[in-house]
């Protein structure tokens, strides 16, 4: 199942709408469309932020224009959390196991034997 990410800004529980990425050979900063994965050099943020963003000075700031919307759970996570929960909401398939006693004229193998003294 894929979570939504929320907002990198401490104190925002927003999803994430936008990623940034710092470019510092150019002394650049990126924002634009949420990354398909989560990136450890890069930071989520919600359209909120991703909108308000300012960049450290002397740097400047690259927004690629798009329209910052807020993704909640697809119809792909919905229905493999559907998938998930009836999966473990059925009971564990168990295989029965007949045991049938040994029959008369089959010799007896216990765990004991006996050991004679003249051996």
């Amino acid at each position: 199942m894929i979570s939504v990410r929320q907002c990198s800004r401490p104190s925002c529980s927003l999803a994430a709408a936008a990623t940034l990425t710092y470019v510092y050979d150019d002394q650049t900063v990126v924002v634009g469309q949420l990354s398909a994965h989560a990136e450890p050099h890069a930071y989520d943020l919600c359209a909120h932020h991703a909108d308000r963003f300012t960049a450290p000075r002397g740097w400047d700031v690259v927004h690629i224009h798009q329209e910052l919307v807020e993704r909640g759970p697809s119809d792909d996570d919905l229905d493999a959390l559907a998938r998930a929960v009836r999966q473990a909401g059925t009971p564990p398939m168990v295989e029965e196991v007949v045991v049938r006693p040994p029959l008369a004229s089959e010799p007896r193998r216990g765990h004991l034997r006996v050991v004679s003294a003249d051996s």
